[in-house]
């Protein structure tokens, strides 16, 4: 059961870095900054795969890590798409423009990314991309947990 756990933790981490590069190259919907964010911490968690291999609670820990990671980047991130706090300035609207020349401004809006992090380019049942991604990831780092479980309690030796 450990390793069939192990296993569906991986192919989770694998799946939303997959779908997050086909919504990228197969739909055209390029990334802001915190989608980005949020896929790095999954390739961490596909260190996990040292698992399958080796004994030990190190690697499973690496993956429900990484999965989490992410899980809250997905969390801050649906949070400034919902407006409940200020997300990073270099890829949200926002702040105070009183003060800026006309070539501060313009220079601010050149710089500014193409994609921003405070908008939501695609919902599905009410859940953003970063969303379903805090639930997925939240998952996945659960799977990773309970595949330290045996028995009913707590294993830190090592497993097979």
């Amino acid at each position: 059961m450990r390793r069939q756990l192990q296993i569906l933790a991986l192919l989770g981490s694998v799946g939303l870095l997959l779908g997050a590069l086909a919504f990228e190259y197969i739909g055209g919907m390029a990334p802001c900054a915190l989608c980005i964010w949020q896929r790095w911490p999954h390739v961490v968690a596909l260190a996990g795969a040292g698992a399958l291999a080796l004994p030990g609670v190190f690697w499973p820990l690496i993956g429900a890590g990484g999965a989490a990671v992410s899980g809250a980047i997905g969390v801050y991130h649906t949070g400034v798409e919902r407006a409940w706090w200020p997300g990073p300035t270099s890829c949200s609207a926002g702040g105070d423009l009183s003060g800026m020349s006309a070539e501060e401004l313009l220079a601010q809006i050149m710089a500014a990314p193409v994609v921003r992090c405070d908008e939501v380019p695609w919902e599905m049942l009410g859940l953003s991309m970063a969303s379903w991604n805090a639930v997925a990831s939240f998952g996945i780092a659960g799977l990773w947990l309970l595949s330290l479980r045996q028995g009913g309690k707590w294993s830190f030796a090592a497993q097979k």
